[in-house]
Order: structure tokens, then sequence, then C-alpha cells
């Protein structure tokens, strides 16, 4: 099965029920957006989002590292997140963006955003190969969501519909509030404290549930630690991430070398 269709309430429900139809990430399909949510009058003729997804094509391309820095700035720590892949986690691969495709997006995230009976200022920040979209929300997180699910729904669907007509795959990073840099810090407090608590007790801990983005933060956290490695668990967009101690690890490596005795 490499396309299927799936509809939702709203369009970020509806991409969500593909994903897990076809047991990829996001970043694996290809997005195309049959019908839009409509609530119709008074409850009356509306309709729900319909999406079609298609699995890309597998490709295998390999990013030189580059040494992480407590003095990089977010944006910096952000665009090496994006562009390394740690523990086969997908890796963006970033394109230089003009200002005019960056204020492109701007006006096409206000007219969503109105369409969503919701007004937020948006600003753009475009440095380097990539474009930084703040917006202001004004509702009380949200535009953000649980975990910054919703604003991780904009950012996705607003690159999709950027690159439509495009050569190559636009990578905008959205943010609001500093919502990014505030959840950055909170994961790699609690990836240090958990990996201590491993290393301490001598025994795997895992995770709840994470995105990709959130996923790479811990990675990159403990990348540096020769005390713990971490590890993906599942399949599907959320995936469970643990962090094993190094001792455990190398026992069941050399568990899965001996000679099997049957």
């Amino acid at each position: 099965m490499s396309a299927v269709e799936a509809e939702g309430s709203t369009l970020e429900e509806a991409v969500a029920a593909a994903l897990t139809q076809l047991q990829a990430d996001r970043e694996q399909v290809e997005i195309e957006i049959l019908a839009q949510a409509s609530k119709g009058f008074l409850g009356i003729g509306g309709r729900k989002a319909r999406v079609r997804a298609t699995l890309r094509n597998p490709v295998s391309l390999q990013e030189p590292e580059s040494p992480t820095s407590t003095d990089q700035s977010p944006r910096e720590r952000e665009r090496a997140a994006r562009r390394r892949a740690p523990s086969g986690e997908p890796a963006a691969q970033p394109v230089p963006l003009s200002r005019e495709t960056g204020e492109n997006a701007c006006q096409i995230l206000s007219e969503t955003l109105r369409l969503m009976g919701v007004e937020a200022p948006v600003s753009l920040d475009v440095h380097g190969p990539e474009a930084v979209i703040n917006l202001e929300d004004t509702v009380d997180g949200l535009l953000i969501g649980r975990k910054g699910q919703t604003l991780d729904a904009l950012e996705y669907l607003l690159n999709r519909m950027v690159a439509r007509g495009e050569e190559e795959e636009a990578h905008l990073i959205l943010d609001a509030e500093g919502y990014r840099e505030r959840r950055r810090q909170s994961l790699e407090s609690l990836a240090l404290r958990l990996s201590e608590r491993a290393k301490r007790r001598r025994k795997t801990v895992t995770l709840n549930p994470l995105s990709p983005r959130d996923r790479r933060v811990v990675h990159l956290a403990l990348e540096d630690d020769p005390l713990v490695v971490t590890k993906s668990i599942g399949r599907g967009h959320f995936r469970r991430l643990s962090i094993v101690p190094e001792e455990a690890g190398n026992n069941r490596r050399d568990r899965d070398r001996r000679p099997s005795r049957s």
C-alpha cells in the first residue's frame, strides 16, 4: 500500500489518520488536500477534511556532522537538528529560501489563520537557507497545542503548500511566542535527568511517545555522553525513545553475538 485517502474533522486529524494507515512519518509521504473541513450553516451541510497521502520513494542521503556548541543560537541549533539524523531519525535537507518565498509563506499562513477564525500577527526572519516565521498566539496557546502538536501541524502544512510548484522542498520553521526554544530546553533538561537515572540504576529508561522533532532534541542532547545510547522504538509518527546505559547496551550486544545452542 503506497497511497491512501483519509478523512478527519480537521486537516491535522485527516493527515494523522493517513499516516497511521501507512505506518509512516510525515517526512516520508506527500500530502494532497482533497477537501477542506467545513462546519456548514447551523450544523447543516458540514463536511470533513479529506487528504491523499502517498509514500515517497526512499532516498539515501548522508550529510557531514557538524559539531554542536553551547554558543549556538536557537535558530542554529534548529538547523543543526534538521541536518543531522540521529539513530534512525529522518533528516530534512535545507534548501536556500528567498525572502519572496518567505513572504509568500506568511501570506498563506495569514489566510489559513483567517479561515480558522484566528487573528494572529505574523512576522518573517530569513537567515541563510531557512526562514523562521513567528506568529503571536493571541488565544492562550491554541496555535501551539498540546506539546506543540498544532504548531507542528501548521508548520508541516505550510511547507507543503509553499512547496507546490517548486523544484525543491521548502523548509520553513514556524514558531509562536518563543515556544520552540522553551520546548527544546525542557526536553534537554528531561533527557539529562533521565540519563542520570538510567546510569545510576543501570536500567533502560523509556520516554513517552515523542514527535520526530522532539526525538531529535533528546538524541542530540545525549549524543556526547559515552555512558548512554539513545534508540527509537516502534513505528509511525510518534515513537518512544529509550535511553540505554552503555553497560546494558554492551550486555545486550554480547548476548546477541553468542552462538545459538540449537
